[in-house]
């Protein structure tokens, strides 16, 4: 019996660290870091030390300085008296209005046009190609103020809805008005208001609305385990219950109930005076905006959605249409969610564009983010780092929950595995 020789492990050398690429990385890896966290350290010193010559400090204390400006139509209750901190937070709450008002329009109308370009009548599918290159190839900012100035000159005053010799008539059963100032719509009235729960910094929610959203999750609760059962019972049997009416009933009648004791109605906006009263008064700015911002990305949508669609084999439509289903049904159950995977990828990068793209409301006027904090809050109190710091980090937790909600989607839909 032979003994096998083990080798004698080589010792360390420093040399071992660039040529050996067992340390290789890791040296690599530790020298980046020192660069980077000393670029940092510069960077930081350097403004501290400018910032010193300048007679300034770092500190974000002027958020709790009175804000002294008005924003026009606030989500929440605001006055000038109020904090730059509360005016940051109506900027915020109004630019995710814009984003997920637009992210909504955008979609549906994107998903048109897409399966619109494909469409076999010819000149549909050319209008559509004019559309999307119209869009897409001149800047946002141009078509904010272009649908800006429309509702500005083409539009009338409120005045021409009044009298019996008005020159301009309200439209939608007489429940919208067009001004060249705002735009007039109903809001909701309740018979029987439950009270509100004070969430404290002068925010209050109506129990009504606590209730609607209670009566929507339970649900899609309830519908989501009408599901399970359904597809539990068709693995066992071979059938599928029929269960459209249940999961309708779970999903409509609670809320109908709700609104019949609430006793919710519309108000729609009257003409007194010179204006309208009685309904919610849009400022245009954010219309304008919204509209601009939906047609610009819906462009880029319509063409996702074409990509996505092109993408499936058309072997999928072929044995679909084999099976006698029409094209409708064959493009909404079996093209369109296969060719989800291939959208939502470029999609999220749509979302995100669009919210960033809202930071252009400042011209038409819409306070939002970048109106309130990136703009009167900073020419005011003169805090220009702060500022951008802190709207730069607002723009980026809201980039990554848009981002962490797609990617969670896009997990749920894309093809599994074996």
């Amino acid at each position: 019996m032979s003994d096998t020789a083990i080798p004698a492990q080589t010792p360390f050398r420093l040399s071992m660290l660039i040529y050996d690429r067992r340390y290789r990385s890791l040296t690599f890896q530790v020298i980046v870091f020192i660069l980077v966290m000393a670029f940092g350290w510069w960077l930081i010193s350097n403004t501290i030390e400018n910032l010193r010559v300048l007679g300034k400090d770092f500190n974000f204390g002027f958020l709790f300085q009175r804000a002294g400006y008005d924003i026009p139509q606030p989500p929440i209750p605001y006055t000038s008296d109020d904090t730059h901190l509360r005016a940051a937070v109506v900027g915020v709450l109004n630019t995710l209005i814009v984003t997920v008002l637009g992210c909504i329009a955008a979609t549906v109308l994107g998903v048109i046009v897409g399966v619109a370009r494909l469409s076999n009548n010819w000149l549909f599918a050319r209008l559509m190609t004019i559309y999307v290159e119209a869009f897409r190839n001149v800047p946002l900012l141009l078509w904010i103020l272009v649908v800006f100035s429309v509702f500005r000159e083409v539009l009338p005053p409120p005045n021409a809805f009044r009298g019996e010799n008005a020159t301009a008539s309200m439209i939608f059963f007489d429940n919208v008005a067009l001004t060249n100032r705002y735009t007039a719509i109903p809001t909701l009235g309740m018979t029987n208001d439950p009270g509100s729960l004070d969430l404290g910094w002068r925010i209050t929610i109506s129990w009504a609305t606590i209730a609607f959203a209670v009566a929507l999750i339970g649900g899609w609760l309830v519908h989501r385990a009408i599901a399970n059962w359904a597809q539990k019972t068709q693995d066992q049997t071979g059938s599928r219950p029929t269960t459209w009416w249940m999961s309708l009933a779970v999903m409509t009648v609670p809320s109908l109930l709700l609104i019949w004791y609430f006793g919710l109605h519309l108000i729609p906006p009257e003409m007194k005076g010179f204006n309208f009263v009685g309904g919610l008064n849009i400022s245009n700015g954010l219309v304008a905006l919204w509209l601009a911002l939906t047609l610009y990305t819906a462009a880029f949508i319509a063409e996702i959605v074409r990509a996505g669609i092109l993408a499936i084999s058309k072997g999928q439509s072929e044995a679909s249409f084999a099976l006698g289903i029409s094209p409708r049904r064959t493009m909404s159950l079996v093209v369109l969610p296969q060719a989800l995977r291939v959208i939502i990828p470029p999609l999220i990068s749509q979302y995100l564009n669009l919210m960033k793209n809202s930071s252009l409301a400042i011209a038409v006027g819409f306070m939002d983010l970048k109106g309130t904090l990136g703009g009167t809050t900073l020419n005011q109190t003169g805090r220009e780092l702060e500022s951008i710091l802190l709207m730069m980090g607002i723009y980026l937790i809201l980039s990554l929950i848009i981002s962490a909600g797609m990617n969670y989607f896009n997990s749920r839909v894309k093809l599994k595995e074996r």
